[in-house]
């Protein structure tokens, strides 16, 4: 049969996408369900994934990248001397570009499978246009994000902490990707330590995590009562893709 495989990132979408697809092509394929694992990543994620594998009843790999044995960003940032742009991060490409690419180096996989939402359909066409064919099943479903929360809750899931702490994805914590004000001062209020340490990296790379009043500045520079877009609007994600709207 041909292999399906299908990137779980930790997050509740990618986590219904698999379901849908061992419901839809688990009789007519085989279905592979692979994690890139990141230290960065809040430790429930672990939890919610081992909640996950009893519910699929599957098991979920692993794909690293052996340059990387730590699988972490902070080392990724501290090696390439670079930390975000609106391109991307170097942590993605590393952490799971990279360590994707290896896995299929390794393994036959004739189909791969993405947590894109129905709302998100514009997000998966300039991945096909910039990456490969996926299998959309979120989409062709018709499944929002709400609904995956939906979905999850109903069949007895905890999402992971990060959720229920006011995040808006399941990614590091301190993701660097993320430039609004809101989001950093939540991660200030909630996660000094994480915080702390990305004002002390930043700084020494000479990145400028954060925009205020139209501009880059240094983490460092925030005031503590600013603010952006509200939280739930922010749309950056930390998948095998990596991109910020």
């Amino acid at each position: 049969m041909e292999t399906i495989a299908v990137w779980f990132s930790c997050g509740a979408a990618s986590a219904v996408a698999a379901m849908k697809t061992i419901e839809l092509y688990g009789s007519t394929h085989n279905i592979r369900v692979i994690n890139n694992p990141i230290v960065e990543e809040d430790p429930d994620n672990r939890r919610f994934l081992a909640d996950v594998e009893r519910w699929l009843n599957c098991e979920i790999e692993e794909a690293t990248n052996p340059k990387y044995p730590s699988c972490s960003a902070v080392s990724v940032w501290d090696r390439r001397r670079f930390m975000s742009s609106p391109q991307g991060a170097p942590c993605t490409s590393e952490l799971k570009k990279e360590a994707r690419r290896l896995w299929e180096e390794n393994n036959r996989a004739e189909h791969h499978v993405l947590g894109f939402t129905y709302e998100e359909k514009a997000r998966h066409e300039r991945f096909v246009l910039t990456e490969r064919p996926l299998i959309p099943v979120l989409i062709d479903e018709k499944i929002t994000k709400g609904e995956c929360y939906q979905i999850l809750s109903e069949a007895g899931l905890e999402l992971p902490r990060v959720y229920r702490m006011g995040y808006p994805n399941g990614n590091c914590i301190g993701c660097v990707k993320a430039t609004s004000p809101t989001y950093w001062n939540h991660v200030r209020k909630h996660h000094p330590v994480v915080f702390e340490e990305r004002v002390r990296q930043s700084g020494a790379i000479g990145a400028k995590l954060v925009r205020y009043k139209g501009e880059r500045i240094p983490l460092s520079e925030l005031p503590i009562d600013a603010v952006g877009r509200p939280m739930k609007d922010m749309d950056f994600e930390c998948g095998i893709f990596c991109e910020e709207k």
